[in-house]
C-alpha cells in the first residue's frame, strides 16, 4: 500500500506554525491522501517546527474509530472553512476483482444445489410413473421391490469396484447396528409398492404426507423427545387433511390405505433407530455409504421372502404365459429401479449441503410435484373436496417443517 507524506504548499498561506500554548499534537494519516480541490497534486503536512522530515506513519485504526473527528485539529478545520478549500479523501485503490472469486464460487454452489433439487424431483416423478405402470399389470409387489434392491446393489458394487465412491470398512458391530435399519427400510419400500399397486399414486403420497405424525409419536415413545405445542398444533391439519382426502378418494381401498400407513410407520422407525443406534462418532458413516450398505442388506433380506411368497415369476416364460409384454415390463422395471436408487442418492447429497429443515421443506415440495404430475399423467379423477384435503395435509407438513426448529431456549446460569 502506498502512503504519501504531506508538505506545506505555498498556495495555502494559512498553514503556518501557530504560537498557541495549547498547541495540538502532530497527526498523520496512513493509507489516505488529502488533496485540494484546486490542485490535483498531493501535498504533505509537516510538524509545526517546519521540519522537512515527513511525519511518522501510524495505524489507520484512528480513522475508523468513533472518536476520529475529535482528533482533527481545530485550526485545520478553520482553514478549510475560511478558504473554502474542499479536501477530498481518496482511499487506496483496491483491485476490482478482489470480490469476484467468492461471488462466483457462491453462484456455482447455488446452481449446483438447484440442479440437485431438480434431479431429486425429476427422478422421483419418473420412479412413481414407471413403478405404477409396472404394478398395474404385474401384481407382485414383493418381486418388484426385490428388483429395485437388486439394481441398487449392482450400482453400489459398481461404484465401489471402480472407486467412484470409497468402499467403507465395516465392522461386525456396525453391521449389527445397521441391520434393524435395513429391516425397516425394506418394509417401508415394500409397503409403498403394495400401496401403489392398489390405489392411485396421488392418494398414496397424500397418505404418506402423515409421516410427521408418526415421527412425533415414535420420537416421544422411544427417544423421550417431547414435542413443543407448535409441533402438536401443526399435526392437526396433517391428520385432518389426510382424513378428508381419504373420505373422498375415488380409488380408495383399505389394503392400499393401510399399506401406505405401514410404510409411514416403517420409514419413521428407521429414522428413530438411526438416532438410537448410530450415535457414536467413531462408528458413524456418511449418509450415502449408509444408504448403500442398507440397500445391499435389504436385497439379502428380501430375496428369500420374495421367492417364498411369490415364487420365481419374473421370467420371460411366465410373463408371456400371463399375456404381458415382456420387453415393456423389463424396461419399465429397470427404469423404475434406476430412478429409485438415483433419487435416494441425490436426496442424501442434498442433505449433506443443506440443513434438515431445508431438506424437509424440499421434501414437502417434492410430494406436491409428484402428486400433481401423477394426476396429470394418469388422468386421475380428483374432486374439489379431495384436492382440498390434500392441500390441507401438505400445508400442515410445510408448517410442521417450519415450527419443528422452534425450541425452548436453555436457561442461562
Amino acid at each position: 500500500m502506498q502512503s504519501s507524506a504531506f508538505s506545506p504548499s505555498p498556495s495555502i498561506p494559512l498553514l503556518k506554525p501557530h504560537r498557541n500554548p495549547n498547541r495540538l499534537p502532530r497527526i498523520a494519516f496512513h493509507g489516505i491522501t488529502l488533496s485540494s480541490s484546486s490542485s490535483s497534486k498531493p501535498f504533505n503536512l509537516t510538524s509545526s517546527h517546519g521540519s522537512s522530515k515527513p511525519l511518522p506513519l501510524r495505524s489507520s485504526s484512528l480513522c475508523s474509530s468513533p472518536g476520529f473527528n475529535s482528533f482533527v485539529p481545530k485550526d485545520l478545520s478553520l482553514v478549510t472553512r475560511e478558504k473554502s478549500d474542499v479536501f477530498r479523501v481518496r482511499a487506496t485503490s483496491v483491485h476490482e476483482s478482489a470480490g469476484e472469486a467468492p461471488k462466483s464460487s457462491s453462484l456455482v454452489q447455488t446452481l449446483l444445489l438447484g440442479s440437485l433439487f431438480g434431479l431429486w424431483y425429476l427422478f422421483n416423478i419418473y420412479f412413481n410413473i414407471y413403478n405404477k405402470q409396472v404394478l398395474k399389470v404385474y401384481h407382485f409387489p414383493v418381486t418388484v421391490t426385490l428388483v429395485q434392491f437388486t439394481v441398487g446393489s449392482l450400482l453400489v458394487m459398481f461404484m465401489w469396484t471402480f472407486n467412484l465412491y470409497k468402499r467403507p470398512k465395516i465392522s461386525g458391530a456396525q453391521l449389527a447396528a445397521i441391520l434393524p435399519l435395513a429391516l425397516v427400510h425394506t418394509l417401508g419400500n415394500l409397503f409403498t409398492n403394495m400401496s401403489l399397486g392398489k390405489v392411485a399414486v396421488s392418494f398414496t403420497h397424500t397418505i404418506k404426507a402423515s409421516e410427521p405424525f408418526f415421527s412425533v409419536v415414535l420420537s416421544a415413545m422411544f427417544l423421550g423427545e417431547i414435542p413443543t405445542p407448535w409441533v402438536v398444533l401443526s399435526l392437526i391439519p396433517i391428520v385432518g387433511g389426510v382424513a378428508l382426502a381419504s373420505a373422498t378418494e375415488a380409488s380408495f381401498n383399505w389394503a392400499g390405505f393401510w399399506s401406505a400407513m405401514a410404510s409411514n410407520l416403517s420409514n419413521q422407525s428407521r429414522n428413530v433407530l438411526s438416532k438410537k443406534f448410530m450415535v457414536k462418532k467413531e462408528e458413524s458413516l456418511d449418509n450415502i455409504t449408509l444408504f448403500s450398505i442398507i440397500t445391499i442388506m435389504s436385497f439379502i433380506l428380501l430375496a428369500p421372502v420374495a421367492i417364498f411368497m411369490e415364487g420365481v415369476k419374473f421370467t420371460p416364460s411366465y410373463m408371456e404365459a400371463a399375456g404381458l409384454n415382456v420387453k415393456q415390463v423389463y424396461t419399465r422395471s429397470l427404469l423404475a429401479a434406476l430412478c429409485f436408487h438415483a433419487y435416494q442418492q441425490v436426496s442424501y447429497m442434498i442433505l449433506q449441503r443443506v440443513s434438515p429443515v431445508t431438506h424437509s421443506v424440499g421434501n414437502c415440495v417434492k410430494r406436491v410435484v409428484v402428486i400433481i404430475s401423477s394426476v396429470i399423467f394418469f388422468q386421475t379423477p380428483v374432486s374439489l373436496v379431495n384436492s382440498l384435503g390434500t392441500g390441507i395435509a401438505l400445508a400442515g407438513v410445510f408448517l410442521y417443517s417450519r415450527v419443528k426448529r422452534i425450541k425452548s431456549k436453555p436457561k442461562e446460569a
